[in-house]
């Protein structure tokens, strides 16, 4: 009898025995931190929750206020160029409220929700479609700025802040601890904004714009809900169903032309590095005598159209313009349109005199300075 007490004494003693209370005290703490962090539901919470989201997804005066106000100050703060004013639109979000609505809906099953939120998705989309468009016709401005551009070549990139955005905006509406971050996820995920842009492009006749700015809404609009969907199921307030297969599906097709965009700009940069480097490193007319370089490319145009902005006391010629483009031609194998804007430098003695600024006669390989050497006089 003694052995067997003695024995199971060690047994407790030993280390699998203390292993064991080891893995039991961290299990228990990670359950303590899980139901912290999610607190385990009742049917009284999913009910609430079912109250409020129907209460969002309905088609309401307050929500038509918001969808017009949006998508006013989101159109002429894109047609002015106007970050700060675009930022506002962001905040109104109203078309956050039915996205978690339908994501509930969906995967509850529950198919009055689910009418009410496309309903409210799709009235908002073509009411803010026909208000964006018919302010761009009625205002009739010739070029975009640089807000819609923006707006026009979605990637894998804007999937990730829609799903990480959308996930944030779930978890906001279970837990009001979060709940005050909304505002910087409907900043982060902007839904008018992009659907303005589709507006305004179509009021334009840009075709393409509106496509790439209606795939960036399209991709907002999955993400949001994926992440929604998610968020409503890890914290226990609906099951995982096929909508979540189906919208997860939806969501990997979207990723084709996202990936093709997304190593497109990979590319684009690339090749922005290289003229750069080219331009500052192998050629006189930009390296040598001239400071604060800036090359910038706009690549909706047939040819590309690289920009090349700097500060010279030097005068450039038409003829090096297009000797500068015949290299760039040669070197990158594609064709390219070269526009300088020269910043001029002007460069004072002590005495009241300014050193003449002499233009350059060039021909292909060397520069000559002409004869006058004078020094002119400030007037």
């Amino acid at each position: 009898m003694d052995k067997v007490k003695n024995s199971e004494k060690n047994n407790k003693r030993s280390p699998k025995g203390l292993n064991g209370k080891r893995v039991k005290a961290v299990l228990r703490w990670w359950r303590m931190t899980f139901y912290r962090l999610i607190p385990p539901t009742t049917p009284e919470k999913v009910k609430s929750l079912h109250q409020k989201l129907s209460y969002d997804s309905s088609w309401n005066t307050d929500f038509v206020l918001c969808t017009i106000s949006a998508c006013l100050i989101a159109t002429f703060g894109l047609l002015s160029n106007s970050t700060a004013v675009i930022i506002g639109a962001m905040i109104v979000a109203p078309l956050m409220l039915p996205l978690r609505g339908l994501a509930f809906s969906a995967c509850e099953g529950d198919l009055k929700l689910f009418k009410e939120a496309i309903f409210s998705i799709v009235g908002a989309t073509l009411l803010s479609l026909f208000l964006s468009s018919s302010i761009a016709t009625i205002a009739s401005l010739p070029d975009m700025g640089s807000e819609i551009i923006a707006r026009t070549q979605p990637n894998l990139i804007d999937l990730g802040i829609a799903i990480t955005a959308g996930g944030i905006s779930g978890f906001g509406k279970i837990r009001e601890g979060i709940s005050e971050t909304l505002a910087g996820t409907a900043i982060a995920v902007a839904l008018m904004p992009p659907l303005c842009v589709v507006g305004i492009s179509l009021a334009m006749g840009n075709y393409p714009y509106a496509v790439g700015a209606f795939l960036l809404y399209i991709t907002n609009l999955l993400g949001i809900t994926l992440a929604c969907m998610i968020a409503f199921i890890v914290s226990g307030y609906t099951k995982a169903t096929k909508a979540l297969g189906l919208t997860t599906l939806l969501t990997v097709f979207l990723m084709i032309p996202l990936g093709a965009s997304f190593f497109r700009l990979l590319q684009q940069q690339r090749i922005e590095t290289e003229i750069n480097r080219k331009l500052v490193n192998e050629t006189i007319t930009v390296g040598k005598d001239v400071e604060n370089v800036r090359v910038k490319i706009v690549w909706t145009t047939k040819n590309p159209l690289i920009t090349v902005t700097l500060q010279t006391d030097k005068q450039i010629s038409p003829k090096q313009v297009k000797l500068v483009q015949e290299f760039l031609n040669q070197r990158l194998d594609r064709n390219f349109d070269v526009v300088f804007s020269v910043i001029p430098v002007r460069r004072i003695t002590g005495e009241d005199k300014e050193i003449p600024i002499f233009p350059l006669e060039i021909d292909e390989n060397t520069f000559s300075i002409p004869e006058n050497n004078n020094i002119i006089p400030l007037q």
